[in-house]
């Protein structure tokens, strides 16, 4: 067997992997998902109780080439929760001055974080259909969901967006969604 064709057959391996795996959580559904018929409200005891945590939320720079840090409150919530709470604050339209990268409409469908620290966000389909285009807006449209989360949550490592319950290539034609993506510093200022 030539090199190449062990590669080939590697990187068919690992995207069967990666399918399988999402298959059986979306399927299956891990313990510490979140469906789309969820509550859109924090459970009823940390809601009550109207505790709060401070999130760095992500925002388009004022050049537009970066994203910005903004500090908001956020409800509170255990585990998977919080992630679900940070997303959805990230996803709501914004005060003025601040511009989401986030295309308008777009809304949290489900989100769960395996035990290797992947948290995988499943988005409405607004987030590509209604997207600008264009490289920079989709490096900063993903890295605005990427980084609310690994931000935040350190024991998220890396995140994969999903579109409507699939894996898609990408938002629009530019960055790889395939599998989990880390943190890029280099786009926050």
């Amino acid at each position: 067997m030539t090199s190449r064709n062990a590669i080939l057959l590697a990187a068919l391996a690992l995207v069967v992997a990666t399918l399988s795996l999402v298959l059986m959580l979306t399927v299956r559904g891990p313990k510490t998902a979140i469906g789309p018929g969820s509550p859109a409200t924090a459970p009823a005891g940390s809601a009550a109780a109207g505790r709060t945590i401070k999130a760095r939320l992500f925002y388009v720079s004022d050049d537009g080439m970066r994203l910005t840090s903004v500090e908001h409150d956020v409800p509170f919530g255990e585990g998977v929760e919080q992630a679900r709470e940070i997303i959805n604050a990230q996803l709501a339209p914004p005060a003025a001055p601040l511009v989401s990268a986030v295309p308008a409409g777009t809304t949290l469908r489900t989100l769960f974080i395996t035990e290797q620290g992947d948290a995988y966000v499943d988005l409405s389909r607004e987030a590509a259909t209604a997207h600008p285009g264009g490289t920079l807006n989709e490096l900063l449209t993903v890295y605005t969901i990427v980084s609310a989360l690994t931000i935040n949550l350190p024991a998220v490592r890396a995140v994969q967006i999903l579109i409507d319950g699939r894996e898609v290539q990408t938002l629009a034609g530019h960055v790889d969604l395939r599998q989990p993506l880390a943190a890029n510093p280099g786009l926050v200022q």
